[in-house]
């Protein structure tokens, strides 16, 4: 069988020992980006191979690109190929954060042709919760060769999403809590607000009071009320820096809606650039 949203720590601990799965460690602090490997060494599932967001997610930063830039194909193809995955490669993503940072290379392994990835649902604490075994150290897997198939359509840039704001048949949703969609706090970047037109649906609220996924039917229903109406071709995805709107898109794909794409420049990108519109507070008091 092959997973490409989510997976239990229960089916996750029959193949613990399977040499075509990886397991891929995504643990991340915003605040504390160097504690992650460090608690990776301390303690992880048996035979996961640690992958950093800043060091290996993320290309090199230049002002305008957002605070998580999408690296280039060829170095998303060599982290991959180093990690070990081919096509025969079924990858398992975790983190300790409700799946955000595993959405995001959950997103990176499709957006480049390669469905056999699923996230843990529930992460490293519903695997601790269990009872199951943990590892400390580094752990290596041998190289591999990744031939990646890249599916641009996925992907959309800053200048698709300025030319499409007076679109009534495009929808932006913006991942990030609402206190930052409506613009009363920015923690992170320099200019608070959103994206005109969005709508908000904060990826914490794909996830029940264990950190776990909805099931699907209720996930579906609730995104159905959100697009409201709108194709999922054009749904576009955005939050503040591509990181937890991935979380929205493994949501929305567990839900069945297929197709929406990924604004990954995100708000971080969108309010580099002074001259591109911004709005704020809730959207009965401005459209």
């Amino acid at each position: 069988m092959e997973y490409t949203t989510l997976i239990s720590v229960q089916d996750l601990q029959h193949h613990l020992n399977d040499p075509d799965w990886l397991i891929v460690d995504c643990r991340f602090d915003l605040d504390k980006p160097d504690w992650s490997q460090s608690a990776y060494h301390e303690a992880h599932i048996p035979g996961a191979v640690y992958v950093d967001l800043d060091h290996d997610l993320t290309a090199p930063m230049d002002g305008f690109n957002g605070r998580h830039p999408l690296p280039s194909v060829q170095d998303m193809s060599a982290l991959f190929s180093r990690i070990g995955i081919n096509e025969s490669t079924q990858v398992v993503a975790y983190d300790d954060a409700g799946g955000p940072f595993a959405a995001r290379l959950w997103w990176s392994l499709r957006f480049l042709g390669h469905d056999a990835a699923a996230v843990l649902d529930g992460g490293i604490d519903a695997w601790k919760r269990e009872g199951f075994p943990m590892r400390s150290g580094r752990e290596d897997r041998p190289s591999s060769t990744f031939q990646p198939a890249p599916r641009p359509g996925m992907l959309i840039k800053a200048e698709q999403v300025l030319a499409n704001l007076e679109d009534a048949d495009v929808l932006l949703l913006d991942s990030r809590s609402p206190e930052r969609y409506r613009g009363e706090q920015e923690p992170r970047d320099p200019v608070a607000g959103r994206i005109p037109g969005a709508r908000n649906r904060f990826w914490q609220d794909n996830l029940d009071t264990e950190g776990r996924f909805k099931p699907s039917e209720i996930l579906k229903d609730e995104f159905e009320t959100q697009l409201a109406g709108a194709a999922p071709e054009n749904v576009i995805v955005y939050c503040g820096s591509g990181v937890t709107a991935s979380h929205n898109m493994l949501a929305l794909e567990h839900a069945g809606i297929h197709g929406t794409r990924l604004y990954a420049g995100s708000w971080s990108e969108w309010c580099a650039d002074s001259s591109r519109p911004i709005a704020s507070g809730s959207p009965s008091e401005h459209s």
